[in-house]
């Protein structure tokens, strides 16, 4: 059975070695005996999916992507490039969107995670107050919350673009929202998306004892195992056990490939929370971690 190699995307100043991002992920993979592929990742957003792909090998066969994220669209154009020259992406589009996008996985992960509901959009436009009122309304009507689109929040612009203090106040919310999808422009990835708030264990990030994040664990699955655990990128150095034990069945039920959970302590005790679900192939890896582990199981799949 062939062996999978890993595509990652290539260098823009240098299209014949991997973006610097991913560059100790390929060496890594050198290593490990595994083979990877280099894609044009500027070309493939701007539509010229069959010229991104110009430098993966006819009959390369089965594959997987390590890169920057890129929109369900895209992705489903990648792969269809790909096919083209006899390769397979082992996640297909349909896999893809439903990690990468929280109305894709939420169904699944209901009540392990914030209560959210959202808002579809077809372009960069902030939901009118109808509809923001009808979305407080399935959330519960008041509390506090935070707004994101399918694949991100603005969580560096807490104050202005992401965090609600209270639901009632629909002229804040309205303000929050609209203040998001300005900064989301062309970014915005399907819509908007307003969560219940949780209180979530927290520890100093860093020397300033103010400055406090919370405590998040990501886990690595493949085909509903767990390869790999570690701290959430933003914070590297915290340690983290996060329990696993109702996650594991949620992933399995999800039944995407390769998938990544971000998970957070309540701050009550009361147990670990599904923060976020994400593709494994466009989840970016902690700095410093070891990933041979990882690697090794994709290129064994």
């Amino acid at each position: 059975m062939p062996v999978p190699a890993i595509i990652f995307p290539s260098d823009p100043l240098n299209p014949r070695r991997p973006d610097p991002h991913f560059a100790w992920e390929a060496r890594l993979l050198q290593e490990l005996g595994g083979e990877h592929h280099l894609i044009d990742h500027d070309a493939l957003l701007a539509g010229q999916a069959e010229e991104a792909v110009r430098r993966v090998p006819q009959g390369s066969g089965p594959l997987w992507y390590r890169g920057w994220m890129m929109p369900s669209a895209s992705y489903a154009a990648f792969g269809a490039a790909l096919a083209g020259r006899g390769g397979e992406l082992l996640t297909s589009a349909a896999g893809y969107a439903t990690a990468h996008e929280l109305p894709g996985w939420y169904g699944v992960f209901d009540g392990a995670t914030p209560p959210s509901v959202w808002i579809p959009s077809a372009g960069a436009a902030a939901p009118g107050p109808e509809e923001l009122a009808e979305a407080v309304a399935r959330l519960g009507g008041h509390g506090p919350a935070i707004v994101k689109d399918y694949v991100k929040s603005r969580k560096h612009e807490w104050h202005e673009a992401c965090y609600v203090p209270e639901l009632a106040d629909l002229a804040a919310v309205g303000r929050v929202v609209a203040r998001f999808v300005e900064l989301q422009g062309e970014f915005l990835a399907g819509g908007v998306v307003l969560r219940r708030f949780e209180e979530f264990e927290r520890a100093p990030d860093g020397d300033a004892a103010a400055d406090v994040r919370p405590v998040e664990a990501r886990v690595w699955w493949l085909d509903g195992e767990p390869v790999l655990v570690g701290p959430h990128p933003d914070a590297p150095h915290h340690e983290v056990d996060p329990d696993l034990t109702g996650v594991r069945s949620l992933v399995r039920t999800l039944g995407c490939r390769f998938v990544t959970t971000d998970l957070a302590s309540r701050a009550d005790g009361s147990g670990w929370r599904v923060v976020e679900v994400g593709d494994g192939q466009v989840s970016d890896l902690p700095r410093g971690i070891d990933a041979s582990g990882l690697l090794s199981s994709l290129i064994a799949a």
